[in-house]
C-alpha cells in the first residue's frame, strides 16, 4: 500500500479546499491510502511512514506561510539529520491571493518549498502541462489557486484549480507507487 501525506495551513479555507482536492485526488489511485494533517499537527511518524509527501501553503508575503516552515523546520530538521525522507517523493501547491495575476508570490512560494524538499533528498514531482486546467492554474513547479480578487480582497475558492489539484495528487500518487514498486 502507498501513502500519501498532504501538509497544508490555511488562512480562510481555501488552502485547505485544496489540500483536500489533492487528498481526493491521491486516494483515486487504487493502492493509495492519503492522509490529511494541517502543519500545526503533522508528526515525524506522519512522514517517515508516507512514501510521498505534498506540502500546501498560502502565500504569506511572497513565501510560504509561517505553519509550514515552522513544520519543516521542527519536524524536518531531525528527518534531515538522519535522511529519513530521501527518496520519496515529495510536491508542492499554493494559493494566492494578494496582487498580481495569480496572487502574488505563488511562484516564490512553491520554490521557497520545493528548496526545502531538495534539502530533503527528496524527489520532487512537478506538474505536467498537459494537466487539465493547467492553463487556469498550473505552473510547472505545481498548481496554485488565485484566492483573491482584483483588490487584494478574498474572492472564495476556485472550482478549476481544484480540479486540477486533484489531478496533481493523482499524479504524485502514481508516481510514488511506481517509485515505490
Amino acid at each position: 500500500m502507498t501513502r500519501i501525506l498532504v501538509l497544508y495551513a490555511t488562512d480562510y479555507g481555501a488552502t485547505r479546499a485544496m489540500a483536500e482536492a489533492v487528498l481526493e485526488g491521491a486516494a483515486s489511485v487504487e493502492g493509495v491510502v492519503a492522509l490529511l494533517r494541517s502543519a500545526e499537527e503533522v508528526t515525524a511518524e506522519d512522514m517517515i511512514s508516507s512514501d510521498g509527501i505534498v506540502f500546501g501553503s498560502p502565500v504569506h508575503m511572497g513565501s510560504m506561510d509561517w505553519r509550514v516552515k515552522k513544520a519543516i523546520d521542527a519536524v524536518c530538521s531531525g528527518l534531515w539529520m538522519r535522511d529519513a525522507l530521501v527518496g520519496k517523493v515529495g510536491a508542492v501547491f499554493v494559493t494566492g491571493g494578494g496582487f498580481g495575476g495569480a496572487g502574488g508570490g505563488v511562484e516564490l512560494t512553491m520554490l521557497a518549498m520545493l528548496a526545502n524538499l531538495a534539502e530533503l533528498g527528496m524527489l520532487i514531482v512537478t506538474l505536467p502541462k498537459n494537466a487539465p486546467g493547467y492553463q487556469n492554474g498550473g505552473l510547472h513547479w505545481g498548481p496554485y489557486m488565485r484566492t483573491g480578487d482584483e483588490a487584494g480582497n478574498p474572492a472564495g475558492v476556485n472550482p478549476e484549480s481544484l480540479e486540477l489539484a486533484r489531478h496533481h495528487g493523482a499524479n504524485v500518487a502514481r508516481v510514488a507507487q511506481r517509485h515505490a514498486g
